[in-house]
């Protein structure tokens, strides 16, 4: 049953493709008005040779992992035609990421239950197998979290950069209508988000409310100087549509 709680209220979706218009079906269910203005946009990576022995190896069964942080890396691997051996295991940073590898006909073996983030996959990693070997394939802008934990627990990591992100100039008027306070709220859906929110829109309209997906990202975005309201409490988009309207009610 469609839910009144965002009525009227204009919205921006930072993302577009598959992200953004599933995210503003959501926000359509609650009476609200998205505004897809994407931010950020994914090139190919800085490092092809890299990436492409790196794919090699886990074509061929090198490794005994994949750990697969965001729905952009399942692109990449569906692009490069990569099949994933039945012996190599696949973790996924969350759910969203999980679904997406499923759609792409992957099996998920391992998703952290706690902390959707490099560093929950480090704390939660279930394979501590003396020698085992891990792909851990990322945006150009990722942290090395991931690579450095999994390293530290004496795991042979393999990190490549799979995709660069880069920002993408936002329309003159969603800008104004940010700036005037006739987009209430923004969605915050990573760092890299969260950067250019800063870069291109800040100092936003003290009414405008910030609704970051998960913990990670409301850290990332407070560091680039902007004020959170709203954190879901997973990295999915259901999660951060439901916790934005309960801001709302309240």
């Amino acid at each position: 049953m469609a839910s009144k709680a965002l009525d009227g209220l204009r919205v921006l979706v930072p993302r577009g493709g598959n992200w953004g218009e599933s995210v503003a079906a959501l926000l359509r269910d609650y009476s609200a008005v998205p505004v897809i203005a994407p931010l950020i946009n994914f090139a190919p990576s800085e490092n092809v040779p890299a990436l492409a022995n790196a794919f090699h190896e886990l074509n061929d069964g090198q490794f005994d992992w994949i750990a697969v942080t965001s729905a952009t890396t399942v692109d990449v691997l569906s692009v490069s035609g990569v099949k994933i051996p039945k012996n190599t295991k696949i973790a996924a940073v969350g759910e969203s990421t999980a679904g997406a590898l499923s759609l792409a006909g992957h099996q998920v073996d391992f998703v952290p239950e706690l902390d959707n983030s490099g560093r929950g996959l480090v704390k939660e990693w279930p394979d501590r197998t003396p020698g085992l070997r891990v792909l851990t394939p990322q945006s150009n802008l990722a942290d090395t979290t991931l690579p450095d934990g999994l390293g530290a627990l004496g795991i042979d990591v393999v990190s490549v950069s799979a995709y660069s992100t880069v920002g993408v100039p936002v329309a003159d008027h969603v800008r104004k209508d940010v700036a005037s306070g006739r987009i209430s709220a923004v969605l915050v859906s990573s760092g890299s988000v969260a950067r250019q929110v800063a870069e291109q829109l800040a100092p936003l309209p003290e009414t405008t409310i910030v609704a970051c997906i998960g913990p990670r990202t409301a850290f990332d975005a407070r560091a680039a100087g902007l004020t959170v309201h709203v954190i879901a409490e997973d990295r999915s988009s259901d999660s951060l549509v439901e916790a934005l309207a309960e801001y709302v009610r309240r």
